[in-house]
């Protein structure tokens, strides 16, 4: 069953490479949608898949690469659009 999420991370989430990871970690699970840094210095997610590969990639994101810090991480549950367009960095 595809199910579709969006997260906001706070912490030390930018400049230790996080989107890098997260797309990484979304091409490994089958994940579409994107990832971006938002001006405040958070990272928003939209991520889109198998409700299990979900599972696996919040829980990625949830640690981050090395050197980041997540200390906040708010989920929001969005209606899947069924696009399968890959994932991308904004």
């Amino acid at each position: 069953m595809q199910v579709a999420r969006r997260y906001v991370l706070s912490g030390r989430v930018q400049g230790v490479g996080f989107r890098y990871f997260a797309e990484t970690l979304a091409a490994r699970e089958a994940v579409h949608g994107w990832v971006r840094n938002t001006p405040d210095g958070r990272v928003e997610i939209a991520a889109q898949g198998e409700a299990e590969a979900i599972d696996r990639f919040e829980r990625g994101i949830r640690h981050g690469p090395a050197g980041a810090r997540v200390d906040h991480v708010d989920v929001e549950m969005v209606t899947p659009t069924g696009r399968t367009s890959g994932f991308i960095i904004r």
